[in-house]
């Protein structure tokens, strides 16, 4: 859908436009970014692409060089790293205020979700849409699923992380019997085992980094404040 047709302002719509792009790596970290070429593709001014590219840098999500353009940024380890730390804070401190009688219908949403994970050969991008959608319900359990708004706006170059992760990996099958582990933990009773299961889950994004980063080091920041050459770059398996 283009912006023109999105409903709302253009501007809102052209930054949620190539946020999108962007965490979805269709933008690929280290891609030159036109404004006078996404204004023509979007079917809009300037100015509404010019003002998102502003609040996307002010994400670390977009780096602008004067004299050399604009790019996506490349994904910073110390960022993801900043997220993730937000992340497990927030999730595994709201798995302490489950009640010992958990909402029958969110319960029944997170079994729902894990069958629909289940699916074979399940699309990527279906599984990440699944996979938050997990989290957000689990955090709804205690009462705290408000929060995730906030959680979900902090971490764009860690959900870039988690991509390059998921379309490395064989299978998503590890990520779901965690998953599986840990609502199986939460519902028992057992919230220890519950925030053991959950910190391994989370954690696992370093390991996709590191091992990322020695196969394509660059969609990674060596120095983010390096001026990038003005190239294509292709994500694999994307």
């Amino acid at each position: 859908m283009s912006p023109r047709k999105a409903g709302g302002s253009s501007r809102q719509a052209v930054y949620d436009s190539l946020r999108r792009r962007i965490l979805g790596l269709e933008l690929a970290p280290g891609t030159a970014l036109s404004e006078n070429d996404l204004a023509a593709e979007m079917g809009v001014s300037r100015t509404p692409v010019r003002e998102s590219m502003i609040l996307l840098s002010e994400e670390g999500l977009v780096q602008v060089f004067p004299k050399v353009g604009t790019f996506v940024s490349r994904v910073d380890a110390g960022r993801v790293a900043d997220a993730q730390f937000l992340r497990e804070a927030v999730e595994l401190s709201a798995l302490d205020d489950v009640p010992v009688s958990p909402d029958p219908d969110l319960v029944a949403a997170l079994r729902e979700n894990l069958a629909q994970q289940q699916v074979p050969d399940i699309d990527r991008e279906e599984f990440f849409r699944l996979d938050e959608e997990f989290h957000h319900h689990l955090m709804s359990l205690s009462g705290h699923g408000n929060s995730w708004s906030a959680v979900a706006s902090a971490k764009g170059h860690l959900d870039r992380a988690r991509r390059l992760g998921l379309y490395d990996a064989a299978s998503p099958r590890p990520f779901i019997d965690q998953h599986a582990d840990v609502l199986g933990a939460v519902l028992s009773g057992d919230t220890e085992a519950a925030r053991a299961t959950l910190r391994g889950h989370l954690r696992a994004v370093f390991e996709d980094v590191e091992r990322i980063r020695r196969r394509s080091p660059e969609l990674f920041a060596a120095d983010p404040h390096a001026v990038p050459v003005r190239r294509s770059v292709a994500v694999w398996g994307n």
